[in-house]
């Protein structure tokens, strides 16, 4: 049985030293029709923040089979820290078979994957000297109990900023898991159809989206609201009530799909958040490179050059 929770928070918290961000979750492969790519908000996330210079520790499990020793050295591969990715010898490592439809896409997510039996002990790996600056989260992998006291554990056991990306994957998904998800974070990140979804769901303001977001702020104390809006833009409110918007990516993208592009926004915001870049400056920069993910197949770059001109253009 998880402990009592505690709601109260701390200021968020990051230094210009300190790149660390722990992200746990599924990894996992998307099943395109053409092909498959790895995948999962989270390894994509730690993904883009491993090439973008900071310090990702990704914390989730594959399984002991052919993709998930691909998922092992493809981050050998990228200098990335595997120390928390554990090996399942029963359940398969996670796939999803992504639909292209209209433009967009739609997930079957399938169940009893690796992701959703992560043990605890991947919280020991925050505990060390190398403490992380932030901790990302999201939905998914809480949809079966074993990770879900896995997610506990490791967020009681650290002081450091808590992100979540809501993500929300119907059925995947409980009032209870968003509400635990929601009492432990300090910066929420969700798109604008899924603010008037909670909103709904906990009974808050059926106003403006402004409102919706100040009525989630309020009732689960939390500092900052990202709301990103597709070709739109995205805002942020902060625990003022202060609004900080950035319209649409002026860079010409031929869309290709929009996988990934939630993961690659998110990056640069964690990105941002790390190097104290000004609130205006971080969304811009976020929907910019989300923009040149929807033209790629699937949600990270084949290849490493991708990433160039953002590190000399944000340098």
């Amino acid at each position: 049985m998880i402990s009592p929770i505690s709601n109260a928070k701390l200021p968020l918290q990051s230094s210009p030293q300190n790149s660390r961000v722990a992200l746990f979750g599924e990894v996992l492969a998307d099943v395109f029709p053409e092909r498959a790519v790895l995948g999962g908000a989270p390894f994509n996330v730690a993904r883009h923040l491993q090439a973008f210079g900071c310090e990702p520790l990704l914390l989730s499990r594959v399984g002991d089979d052919a993709l998930g020793r691909d998922v092992l050295a493809t981050m050998a591969s990228s200098g990335m820290d595997s120390r928390g990715v554990q090996l399942d010898s029963q359940y398969p490592t996670g796939q999803v078979k992504v639909h292209l439809e209209n433009g967009g896409h739609r997930f079957e997510i399938l169940d009893q994957q690796a992701y959703d039996f992560i043990d605890p002990s991947v919280a020991q790996l925050v505990e060390s000297p190398q403490r992380p600056a932030l901790v990302y989260y999201g939905t998914l992998a809480q949809r079966h109990v074993a990770a879900r006291h896995a997610l506990a554990t490791l967020l009681q056991s650290t002081q450091a900023s808590k992100f979540l990306d809501v993500n929300l994957r119907a059925p995947w998904y409980t009032e209870s898991t968003l509400a635990f998800s929601l009492e432990m974070a300090d910066i929420v990140k969700l798109n604008d159809q899924e603010l008037p979804a909670l909103a709904d769901m906990f009974g808050l303001s059926s106003g403006d989206p402004h409102g919706q977001a100040m009525a989630l702020m309020h009732r689960f104390d939390l500092a900052q609201v990202v709301v990103t809006c597709g070709a739109d833009g995205a805002w942020q409110m902060g625990r003022d009530g202060q609004v900080v918007a950035s319209g649409t990516s002026q860079v010409a993208v031929a869309v290709v799909d929009t996988v990934g592009a939630g993961d690659g926004f998110a990056a640069v915001y964690l990105l941002g958040t790390l190097r104290h870049w000004p609130t205006a400056v971080t969304l811009e920069r976020a929907n910019v490179f989300a923009a040149a993910i929807c033209g790629i197949r699937g949600a990270i770059p084949d290849d490493v050059n991708f990433y160039q001109p953002f590190l000399q253009a944000w340098t």
